[in-house]
């Protein structure tokens, strides 16, 4: 095996390790029915998410370090496509996720009692827009890797 061939196979099992769960989490927080559900599934959705960010960078650096292998990766379409679109998807969390879900989390953590409130959900849907668009976008990403269309 080459080592460009171990850095596709790195690359292949981070983003079944890293979006695998991504695409989950949205799910898990659904079917809660009670605050006590509601605040497991946040901390399972934590749990999960330690393998969202290490398979990410673990995408990120391979994907990087195969183009600096065959540097002809720069100069196709879909490779500078993806890569922007990742880098994008990678700047949700900072700029768009995480200022929506620390108020969410802190609320959940704090409320008393078992009926989940109106208020979390008028939080929780706004969390969830971005979380599904968020998706979208590394579907087009698996699709672009796997078409390599242009």
């Amino acid at each position: 095996m080459t080592f460009y061939m171990f850095l596709v196979t790195i690359h292949v099992f981070s983003a079944i390790l890293g979006m695998g769960p991504g695409f989950f989490m949205i799910h898990l927080l659904k079917k809660a029915r009670n605050m006590t559900e509601l605040k497991h599934a946040y901390r399972l959705r934590n749990s999960l998410h330690i393998f969202v960010m290490i398979g990410g960078t673990l995408l990120l650096l391979s994907g990087l370090a195969m183009g600096f292998l065959n540097p002809k990766l720069f100069q196709s379409g879909w490779y500078i496509v993806s890569l922007t679109l990742f880098l994008i998807a990678l700047s949700f969390g900072p700029l768009l996720l995480s200022p929506k879900s620390k108020p969410i989390k802190k609320f959940v953590l704090e409320y008393e009692g078992e009926e989940i409130p109106d208020e979390y959900y008028i939080m929780e849907k706004k969390l969830v827009a971005v979380e599904r668009f968020e998706n979208t976008l590394f579907l087009i990403i698996i699709a672009l890797m796997i078409l390599k269309p242009f």
